[in-house]
């Protein structure tokens, strides 16, 4: 049985708290660089120009990328061999959101209640999902959730009889109707089967997938490029004001469902697409 001091875990969440909010990731990167050369629209052009210029002032700087330095999220596979020790890992977990966001003088946007509306201020708790597997390392994934993207997410409990149509086109709906709201390009995770709420969770999970990374299924994979194009077909664009480039990338993941049922979730993440990960 190998064990892990929490308070290892609890630094490591303080670092990517920080780090993801001022880091924009090579994917995203590299996805600018290969959008902007395709991109039709002058505007659009300019504006995928942009954002490769804030993405080197903030880490220039030590600045948050955007001003919405998001909710945190995290998820956490747990080797079935790893025994924690030193404490509660929630604890430890919510205790590196609070250190991260207050040492990276991040903006704290959670509130307790969401009815009151009080804020806690230090951007705790956070969401915490957690995988046993097997072996002896765990596996952390963080992603800042900003509100303007996560606001456009949609749910349908569709027919078996809708089939691959009727996913395709709630998908692209569902963008359309998002427009400029979640600062395109966007990234768009899509999760299909389980129940209501496991559809959500795959959405959410699906846009930690890297840029230009498709499911392995060839199916799946098929339905990713064919969203792709449809979507940026709409004509939205950069930050909303046209182009081609309204998504850098579609992530779909699935999970078993009831013969009865079809559930399909988009998750919406905004152009930096925030997410860090980290095994030990």
């Amino acid at each position: 049985m190998r064990k892990i001091n929490v308070k290892e875990i609890e630094d490591i969440v303080r670092e990517m708290c920080i780090n993801s909010n001022i880091y924009v990731g090579k994917d995203i990167l590299d996805a600018f660089d290969r959008f902007k050369e395709k991109e039709t629209s002058p505007i659009g052009k300019n504006i995928l120009v942009n954002l490769i210029k804030n993405a080197e002032i903030a880490k220039r700087e030590q600045m948050p990328i955007c001003q919405d330095t998001g909710m945190a999220v995290v998820f956490v596979e747990v080797g079935q061999e790893v025994q924690f020790v030193g404490g509660d890992i929630n604890v430890a977990i919510n205790e590196g959101v609070r250190r991260g966001y207050k040492d990276g003088y991040l903006r704290k946007s959670v509130v307790g209640d969401p009815l009151l509306r009080k804020n806690t201020g230090d951007n705790t708790p956070a969401i915490i999902y957690y995988d046993i597997i097997p072996g002896d390392k765990v596996k952390i994934t963080f992603t800042a959730k900003g509100f303007g993207s996560e606001n456009m997410s949609r749910i349908k409990m569709l027919k078996p009889s809708d089939g691959v149509q009727g996913v395709i086109d709630f998908v692209v709906e569902t963008v359309s109707i998002a427009g400029p709201n979640p600062c395109p390009p966007i990234v768009v995770g899509v999760g299909i089967g389980g129940t209501f709420d496991k559809a959500t969770y795959l959405a959410k999970k699906a846009l930690l997938r890297d840029i230009g990374v498709h499911n392995e299924k060839a199916h799946l994979r098929d339905i990713e490029i064919h969203l792709l194009e449809k979507i940026n077909a709409l004509g939205i664009g950069p930050q909303g004001l046209g182009g081609n480039t309204t998504a850098l990338a579609v992530n779909v993941e699935t999970f078993a469902t009831h013969i009865a049922g079809l559930p399909v979730a988009v998750n919406i993440n905004c152009h930096v697409s925030r997410h860090k990960e980290v095994i030990l």
